[in-house]
């Protein structure tokens, strides 16, 4: 029988029993799970939270003593990872409050006056992806450093540039480790602006129309480090959704490089190739083939980026065209960002460990194939000589095609950004100003106080 249906059962206690369970297994899915990761930040939402209530007379001096200790016990237990949700608990926000109560009675109670679970678990959200921003961000800096000395390091070894995949003109490993280097910066403006949009309050929006409580909404927002306030309660409930839209953009756009470094180290790393190598140890073998070194590990990493650059467009199908105010699917952006979160942040941390062992082969242009990379250079250095561009090159070209073209293996690139002017401090510079505007120290700091 359906759910739906009207004909009546003939069990009907025992039937409705299994539906009501059926449903609420269809309907939480992961949500406990995803849950467990929003432990910790619930708990510094209800102690700023209840610290305000104080202030406003809805709770004693003696009260939120109580219940700020007792919270700060259940904040240890959550980081020894000695919590969980109660099976019949319907998630995180009922299980420390169902604590609370148990120690402190009626006082537990009270934490959630002026709080509805929809602006409750909007903060948890805020907070949880803030402090993956900044795990995410640390890591990108960590294998920006990388980059950066590889490329300082590799800048005078040559390296073919390649057009269509067809060898095109000389480049260094310097430049080609400073370009991901570079890119990196950029994607931090995107995680900058997810950040700015994150790092805003939305408690006391209570379920999107605000509270008849003279709640203090700056002081929450002064508690817990945020930038600022989401100003209008319906709009702090629309940023749900939002928010996760532009976080999942920032990943993807880090997804997108870091996928295009991984099939650069995939396909250089090939006999045909033969740019780069790997230790044992960081590659595999094959079953059949004695001499295969495989590259494993940049293929999961590639096939990762892949799927992260998907994730704005499953965010905005999941919230297209809801309704104003909470609805259920919201629910299902946990399941969607949360590992996303942590995938992005495996990857850079990956893509920097395996940078720590890559081995740059320096002769690679000794190799005759790789004589035309110079057709330029010839081009080039007639020019300087006096030749218009147009017949310098056609005079290159008719060499090329006789068989008689002789390159000078020579390369005078000395612009800015170019083989023997890398720019490293001008990009390190540009890194620099971009980490400075996060402001990270005042978030760590206010969470400290709060938590201690």
């Amino acid at each position: 029988m359906k759910l739906w249906q009207k004909n009546k059962p003939t069990d009907p206690v025992a039937n409705e029993a299994y539906a009501l369970k059926k449903v609420e297994k269809f309907t939480v899915g992961r949500d406990r799970e995803m849950d467990l990761l929003l432990a910790e930040a619930d708990i510094l939402g209800s102690l700023a939270h209840t610290r305000m209530l104080e202030t406003i007379d809805l709770l004693t001096q003696d009260e939120l003593t109580a219940i700020q200790k007792e919270l700060k016990n259940i904040l240890g237990e959550i980081r020894r990872g000695n919590f969980a949700i109660a099976p019949d608990t319907e998630d995180v926000h009922s299980q420390i409050e169902n604590q609370l109560t148990e120690k402190l009675g009626d006082v537990g109670k009270k934490i959630h006056s002026g709080r509805s679970r929809n602006d409750q678990v909007l903060v948890d959200l805020r907070i949880f992806i803030r402090r993956e921003i900044i795990a995410i961000v640390r890591a990108t800096k960590q294998l920006f450093d990388r980059l950066q000395a590889l490329s300082e390091q590799h800048k005078d070894t040559l390296m073919p540039g390649y057009t269509h995949l067809q060898v095109a003109m000389p480049s260094s490993f310097g430049l080609w480790f400073g370009a991901y280097a570079e890119s990196l910066v950029d994607d931090l403006q995107l995680v900058m602006a997810a950040w700015r949009i994150t790092n805003r309050n939305p408690l006391g929006s209570a379920a999107g129309y605000g509270s008849s409580f003279p709640l203090d909404r700056e002081m929450t927002t002064r508690l817990l480090g945020f930038d600022s306030t989401d100003y209008n309660v319906v709009y702090a409930q629309m940023g749900r959704g939002k928010t996760e839209r532009i976080v999942a953009q920032a990943i993807s756009s880090l997804a997108a490089t870091i996928g295009r470094f991984a099939m650069d180290n995939t396909m250089f790393l090939s006999q045909n190739f033969g740019f780069i190598s790997y230790p044992d140890h960081l590659t595999t073998g094959s079953s059949i083939m004695p001499h295969k070194k495989n590259p494993d590990v940049w293929e999961i990493t590639r096939g990762r980026c892949n799927i992260l650059q998907a994730l704005p467009g499953t965010i905005a199908m999941l919230t297209t065209n809801l309704p104003l105010g909470y609805n259920r699917d919201l629910q299902l952006l946990k399941e969607v960002l949360f590992p996303a979160l942590q995938d992005i942040e495996d990857v850079l941390t990956m893509a920097d460990y395996m940078l720590a062992h890559v081995s740059v082969n320096t002769n690679i242009l000794d190799d005759p194939k790789y004589a035309y990379l110079f057709s330029v250079e010839s081009v080039n250095a007639l020019v300087l000589q006096g030749v218009p561009f147009r017949d310098a090159y056609r005079q290159v070209g008719v060499q090329i095609e006789a068989g008689e073209f002789k390159p000078a293996y020579q390369v005078h690139h000395t612009h800015l950004g170019s083989i023997g002017n890398l720019a490293t401090k001008q990009i390190s510079t540009l890194m620099d100003n971009i980490l400075s505007q996060f402001e990270f120290d005042k978030v760590e700091k206010a969470e400290k106080q709060l938590s201690d």
